[in-house]
């Protein structure tokens, strides 16, 4: 059985502000743990590898089930502290990427290119390519073989410019992910604010919001068993 690999920030601050950011941690643990139950290994890998920081405010919505695994030894090693590097992976081993968020993907994700790398090569490989909210900016820039975006004329979703305001953000993120996706040629969707929500497009499977991981992860479990 494949492994799955999930994508996390190295980023700590909003930009060039002090204003603390970094991994939403319900993002990585929620979808974590429906792809465990399942029987599948997970992966963390990061732009730079190593330390992962946590966004402060995603802290304020965990319940026993996030705060259950972060406490485990394995999350905090592998997620947290000693996230693989791009150079680590091989792609072969993985059977989906995800893309998680937090605002601080919208700095070190969008022009990695050793992570667009991977993630083109799963998807070349029959593999899945998945998001949740802010992680849909790691997929902005993810090109084919023949040189289109990978989300061009795919339906797609992740945090919506309605949600940014509503988060109070508007003014400090480089770019809203709704407006570069449909610059991108993708058909953005969106339903109400904050509530789960997940669409799949072939072999794309994005969520968006920090309410929607374990919907992506529920229905990239049903796409893998389906094999």
């Amino acid at each position: 059985m494949k492994k799955i690999l999930i994508v996390v920030t190295n980023t700590l601050h909003y930009g060039q502000t002090d204003d603390p950011t970094g991994l939403w941690l319900g993002e990585a643990t929620e979808f974590a743990q429906i792809l465990e139950q399942a029987g599948y290994v997970v992966d963390y890998v990061s732009p730079r590898g190593g330390f992962v920081p946590l966004d402060p405010r995603s802290m304020k919505y965990t319940d026993a089930e996030i705060m259950e695994m972060y406490a485990t030894p394995d999350f905090q090693r592998k997620a947290l502290t000693t996230s693989l590097a791009p150079e680590q992976i091989d792609l072969a081993d993985y059977a989906a990427i995800y893309y998680a968020g937090g605002h601080g993907v919208m700095w070190d994700f969008p022009d990695n290119q050793p992570l667009q790398d991977i993630a083109a090569g799963i998807y070349a490989n029959g593999g899945y390519v998945t998001s949740v909210c802010h992680g849909i900016a790691g997929l902005l820039n993810i090109k084919t073989a023949a040189g289109n975006y990978l989300i061009a004329d795919h339906q797609v979703t992740g945090f919506t410019k309605a949600e940014e305001i509503l988060a109070g953000k508007q003014r400090v993120v480089p770019f809203f992910n709704q407006i570069e996706a449909e610059k991108r040629g993708a058909h953005f969707l969106k339903r109400r604010a904050y509530r789960e929500y997940a669409v799949q497009d072939d072999r794309l499977i994005t969520g968006q919001n920090p309410f929607s991981a374990k919907a992506v992860g529920r229905l990239l479990v049903q796409n893998l068993q389906a094999k």
